[in-house]
């Protein structure tokens, strides 16, 4: 390490290879002068990014001017305490090196993660491509239910995970976000929105222009995501009038909002001037409902929808062994069942085919898909085995060819 670099680095963990990187060098210079480079998928930035590896743990590395990593390091802390979906900050250094002060932020790499220029890029992706929109609009409305001001909404500053069949998007930068009281003023959510809107129609147009993509429609699609965020948003916020004797709509609203995967923090009723009518507000904390539950009762890790496609077949599964064993089975060991007979031995006839980049339960969910299929066409319930062999021979085989 060269004497004249002053080199302040500040780490969430000890991890002392972090030390031995060639902090006196511009990131530009670190792929010829850092054994621990790796290349992996990245969208566009403004900044310098490298990727490194330490073991089998990948993180990002980003230039930025003098003390903007640690404020964004600071930022992604309090994102990730609330749950909110983000990269996990690692950590930063301070540089000054020749009279030269820079900024580096540390954030762990997000594994089986997608560029939104790989969704567009690469023909097996397709399939995914709708539903990028929808998942912008709803990263949108959780910082905003969170009181968080994104200031930089774009697809470039956006990484997405599939999620059965959808997508889950992530926020990367978070350079230009402010922090207020939840949920966030209308007047910061309109400013929002506005550059939300801006980014995406110059992301999307230089997409249709490099890729020659006519069917992309920038305008109309950056329109879409702000009308799908005003959905979303009013279905979580609108506050509902109820009859007093119709209090089993509170636990239609609370499953509603479930389904979206949004978990209820409390219900707020106000009574009418009459008397005869109630006005419930519902609030909500995070969009990990199925997520949580699905952790609390097997220990997997998964995306939200993830969760609640399998939590579906935990509930289905528990409703039948309840009937063949004439009792009531508790959830959980329903769940302990499921992933024994179930999910771990799927996973384990996939193991063979499994890649780092993999991720098991997206994977298990194609299965389940593949399952439903099979058994509409033959009309009739083919089991777990068949659509496994049947997948890896039609999918997966198949698309190595």
């Amino acid at each position: 390490m060269e004497n004249q670099a002053q080199i302040n680095i500040i780490l969430q963990n000890n991890i002392k290879q972090f030390n031995n990187l060639p902090w006196h060098l511009p990131l530009q210079e670190w792929k010829e002068n850092c054994k621990y480079i790796i290349d992996l998928p990245r969208g566009l930035s403004r900044h310098c990014v490298v990727f490194i590896k330490f073991n089998k743990t990948a993180y990002a590395l980003k230039e930025l001017p003098p003390n903007i990593a640690m404020e964004e390091f600071n930022l992604l802390k309090i994102f990730n305490s609330s749950k909110l979906p983000c990269v996990q900050p690692v950590g930063y250094a301070d540089i000054i090196n020749k009279n030269i002060h820079t900024s580096v932020l540390i954030t762990r790499y997000l594994e089986h993660s997608l560029p939104y220029r790989s969704l567009f890029s690469n023909d097996q992706m397709i399939r995914y491509r709708e539903h990028l929109l929808d998942a912008i609009a709803s990263l949108m409305v959780q910082l905003h239910l969170s009181g968080i001001f994104w200031g930089d909404c774009s697809l470039s500053n956006t990484l997405f995970r599939r999620d059965a069949g959808f997508l889950q998007a992530y926020l990367v930068d978070a350079e230009t976000s402010k922090i207020f009281t939840p949920p966030l003023p209308p007047n910061y959510r309109f400013d929002d929105l506005v550059i939300m809107e801006d980014n995406l129609v110059g992301d999307l147009s230089e997409i249709r222009f490099e890729y020659k993509l006519n069917w992309i429609t920038p305008k109309e699609m950056g329109a879409y995501v702000r009308l799908q965020y005003q959905r979303l948003w009013e279905m979580i916020n609108n506050d509902t009038e109820i009859s007093v004797d119709d209090t089993y709509r509170i636990q239609e609203r609370i499953r509603a909002l479930n389904d979206l995967g949004f978990s209820v923090g409390e219900i707020e009723l106000i009574e009418s001037t009459g008397g005869d009518k109630v006005r419930m507000h519902v609030a909500v904390t995070d969009r990990n409902y199925h997520r949580n539950l699905l952790y609390d009762l097997t220990g997997l890790c998964t995306e939200e929808m993830q969760a609640r496609t399998l939590m579906n077949e935990i509930v289905q599964l528990k409703a039948t062994l309840t009937d063949t064993e004439n009792h009531n089975l508790p959830l959980f060991h329903a769940a302990q069942y499921w992933l024994e007979n179930n999910y771990m031995p799927i996973i384990e006839r996939l193991g063979s085919y499994l890649s780092k980049d993999t991720d098991p339960a997206e994977l298990y969910c194609q299965v389940l898909e593949n399952k439903w299929y099979l058994s509409e066409r033959e009309n009739r319930d083919v089991g777990h085995k068949l659509a496994t062999e049947n997948f890896i021979h039609n999918h997966i085989l198949k698309s190595k060819d």
